[in-house]
């Protein structure tokens, strides 16, 4: 904060390895097809892939989040992104389905350390009234990496192989964390040398804005985690065109919603957080309602252009609610136990989202079919949106904000 260009620096090479955090995990689902096809496998098997990477993501963020409150982050950021690109290099030199989930397990343990320590650490570079905004920018390499995952993934799998993907993709995020190991620690947290004991983190448990806040994220999580995982898929199967193109469709619809959502989330945060305190979590409620009606409608159309602009619409207002949550963490939890705070949400999120909503919409569509699937996910959206009503509640109550 008291060094603008070097928080510009880090701001940048945060954002790259953000990029490749997603496009190394969503790269995987751009080549579901060819994996089903080539190992043998059934929706729920595919969807079991995901939540693999998940569990262990989330099971591993608490272990790391102890450390991050101790160690120099950027150390643990940097190994991180060593880790995961080496486990997706190795994803590509599978043989059968239990390494292919042992690989992309690997993945979540590194993704772990990167997800724990990144988003306190980059939010301590910049004055509070900028946080949206930068968490929002954080946030991008959500829907940037994404898109770019399924796009390279559609491409390189159709004309190169599924396998060839995992390797092609690995190698930036290698060189982004070798980069990182030589970044500074943040003059917030230098400042603050006192170490939380382990009960210390009881506290967690007991901030009721911080709590509520994980919840509403997993909701939205678990909607996103399953469209994620199946959207490609869905339009393989129900408007019958190639791999290839179901990527670069959904891959653009998602980078374009999540630019234009985040930004606007953000910003539209740091503007009314002007007015009141509450403003995070106002974003937040009206991200997840105005998203449910374009998200059912996507599902229920049976044109394709319909489809992806209602989709476009569903992924412009999920993605709104990323910057402002992000910056809310920030703010209602100390220095000293904010990697904590993240590896728990973290946790949570993940816990009850993403790490089953592949697998569950997996089963639901070996049963019922996958436009069932997905259209409970969006319509799942609604619970998100009432949990944020009362995250604001409960932030005006406990942080006596106006």
């Amino acid at each position: 904060m008291d060094d603008p260009k070097y928080a510009r620096r880090v701001l940048w090479l945060v954002l790259g390895l953000s990029l490749f955090n997603y496009i190394d995990r969503q790269v995987l689902y751009a080549v579901f097809p060819l994996i089903k096809a080539d190992l043998r496998l059934s929706d729920a098997q595919l969807g079991f892939l995901a939540s693999s990477f998940m569990i262990v993501y989330m099971c591993f963020a608490p272990f790391v989040g102890y450390f991050g409150d101790r160690v120099r982050r950027p150390l643990i950021i940097g190994v991180s992104a060593i880790f995961w690109s080496i486990a997706t290099l190795f994803s590509g030199v599978v043989k059968n389905y239990g390494q292919l989930i042992a690989t992309r397990s690997a993945v979540g343990i590194g993704e772990a350390g990167y997800g724990t320590a990144c988003p306190s650490f980059l939010a301590e570079w910049f004055p509070q009234e900028k946080r949206a905004r930068i968490m929002a920018l954080y946030a991008l390499g959500i829907p940037l990496g994404s898109a770019i995952g399924y796009l390279l993934g559609g491409y390189l799998g159709q004309h190169f192989g599924w396998r060839n993907a995992f390797f092609i993709v690995a190698v930036p995020g290698m060189f982004l964390g070798v980069a990182t190991l030589f970044l500074r620690e943040t003059p917030e947290k230098l400042k603050r040398s006192e170490h939380i004991d382990f009960r210390g983190y009881a506290a967690l448990f007991k901030n009721r804005t911080f709590l509520l806040i994980c919840l509403a994220q997993s909701i939205g999580t678990f909607s996103v985690g399953g469209m994620s995982a199946w959207m490609p898929s869905y339009f393989v199967r129900a408007f019958d065109i190639s791999v290839g193109k179901a990527g670069l469709l959904f891959g653009a619809v998602t980078v374009l919603a999540g630019i234009t959502g985040n930004f606007a989330g953000g910003w539209a945060a740091d503007w009314l957080h002007k007015r009141t305190k509450r403003s995070y979590f106002i974003v937040g409620y009206l991200s997840f309602f105005l998203s449910i009606p374009f998200g059912a409608a996507a599902i229920l159309t049976n044109d394709l252009h319909t489809s992806l602009v209602m989709m476009f619409f569903a992924e412009f207002f999920i993605f709104a609610y990323s910057g402002p949550y992000h910056a809310a963490i920030v703010e209602v939890v100390p220095v000293t136990m904010r990697s904590m705070a993240f590896a728990l949400d973290i946790f949570l999120i993940h816990a009850l989202g993403d790490a089953i909503s592949p697998f569950l919409l997996g089963v639901v569509s070996d049963s019922a079919g996958l436009p069932v699937a997905l259209f409970l996910a969006m319509i799942y959206l609604v619970f998100g949106g009432f949990v944020s009503i009362a995250a604001g509640e409960a932030y005006k109550k406990d942080f006596h904000a106006a």
